[in-house]
């Protein structure tokens, strides 16, 4: 625990799952007085030994402090939980880090404006070894003003603590987007492998050479960013029509070896709509322009 005398503000955490312990342990370990709370009683004693107190209720949980963190399941789990209890957050502050799509985060501070509940919505985007450190990235969105008042002890969960606007579904963009280049990237990984190891290479001895296009990564992610948002998309460098031709290299060979391709194909029909529609001198970016069609995907909504 941290040896400061500085005071810290007392915060209390429901939700006490693997993420949940972990904010809680790192309020602890930052020196805040902690209350936690869990339908499930006994996941709390490992943080009770370290200094939280027990509440036998959730509103007891939330009357013991000013600043409330919930991490649960999903929005179902949270407002089950958070509905009973608006008169109960009467001049408090909620943080929801539970994950969910931007439209339950909506919902969520939408119940929490009409009972006059200061709110912050949440994404964590560290897993929980991370929880507490100066790396780990935390988004934040909705009430500003509970924001600026909070953050040095939001930051205890990890020093990236940022805000992104007072739309309150923001953060779970930001976190969704995230996860989507995160997952598409780790299935492309494994991909990879599966590649390789089709005509007998290990995967541990390619990976050593992965390096090299996770480090072009960052700037490829700022100049595609800047593309996509002047909507222009300059082909000097690569151009679509190319990289098209090489993706279809990849898709030959894969078959060739059995693999189950579908991702393949989904990113070979995006490349060669983009160039049906004159992209083919362009960068990638400008598959932008297929995927973002609202009138020509048939699932958007």
């Amino acid at each position: 625990m941290s040896t400061t005398n500085t005071p810290r503000t007392p915060v209390t955490v429901i939700g006490l799952g693997a993420m949940g312990q972990a904010l809680a342990g790192a309020f602890l370990e930052a020196g805040h007085p902690t209350t936690v709370w869990n339908r499930s009683r006994s996941k709390g004693d490992s943080l009770v030994v370290r200094g939280a107190v027990r509440a036998e209720t959730a509103e007891e949980a939330v009357r013991a402090t000013e600043l409330t963190v919930v991490c649960v399941v999903d929005y179902d789990a949270s407002q089950a939980i958070l509905a009973p209890l608006a008169e109960a957050f009467e001049g408090r502050v909620l943080v929801n880090l539970t994950s969910d799509t931007p439209e339950r985060s909506r919902e969520a501070a939408a119940w929490a404006a009409e009972h006059s509940i200061a709110h912050l919505d949440g994404a964590v985007m560290v897993p929980t070894p991370l929880i507490g450190s100066p790396e780990a990235l935390l988004f934040y969105s909705g009430s500003q003003e509970a924001f600026d008042r909070h953050e040095p002890t939001l930051k205890a969960l990890g020093g990236k603590a940022a805000f992104v606007g007072t739309d309150p579904g923001l953060a779970a963009i930001y976190d969704l987007s995230l996860l989507d280049f995160f997952y598409g990237s780790i299935s492309g990984l494994v991909h990879a492998y599966a590649l390789a190891t089709g005509d007998g290479v290990k995967a541990a001895d390619l990976a050593p050479y992965l390096s090299t296009i996770v480090q072009i990564l960052p700037p490829i992610a700022e100049y595609t960013a800047a593309n996509i948002d002047a909507s222009s998309y300059p082909g000097t460098q690569a151009n679509l029509g190319m990289m098209a031709a090489g993706v279809d290299h990849i898709l030959h060979a894969a078959r060739t070896r059995g693999l189950d391709v579908s991702q393949l194909e989904s990113i070979k029909s995006v490349a060669d709509r983009a160039v049906a529609k004159g992209h083919r001198d362009d960068d990638w970016a400008s598959t932008y322009e297929v995927l973002a069609d609202r009138d020509q995907n048939p699932s958007a909504a």
